[in-house]
């Protein structure tokens, strides 16, 4: 093969027009992650990004929004109990889910509702403890 794919660069989520304020509450308030600059090209689209550890989200606006309710991101993460708290206490849902081998994981969903998905490595861990 004359190519490799190497890693992720960013995934693209759609959020409503205007819905900055919202994606700025959850992605930079509730998950921490920094505000990445857009181009100024792209940044008279709308929409806002965000960068944390090895994965960045884009989210672009658009006029007939519907959340993805299926399709997602998933996001390897350490301490996946404590992220669960953090999303409780700033209201989004957790839901656990103990059917990926090797992996502990939940689904919550951002502002808009948008599913997300997250995983912890089992390490010395009994799966579904």
């Amino acid at each position: 093969m004359a190519f490799r794919i190497d890693d992720l660069h960013h995934v693209q989520l759609l959020i409503p027009g205007g819905g900055e304020a919202v994606a700025r509450a959850f992605y930079a308030g509730v998950l921490g992650m920094a505000e990445v600059r857009k181009p100024p090209a792209l940044a008279a689209r709308g929409g806002c990004w965000f960068r944390a550890g090895g994965w960045e989200v884009h989210l672009g606006p658009v006029p007939d929004f519907t959340p993805a309710a299926k399709a997602h991101p998933g996001v390897l993460v350490e301490d996946l109990d404590a992220l669960a708290g953090v999303l409780r206490a700033a209201g989004h849902p957790v839901e656990w889910d103990p059917h990926f081998p090797g992996h502990r994981r939940l689904y919550s969903a951002d502002g808009h509702g948008n599913r997300l998905e997250f995983l912890e490595p089992i390490v010395g861990r009994i799966a579904g403890e």
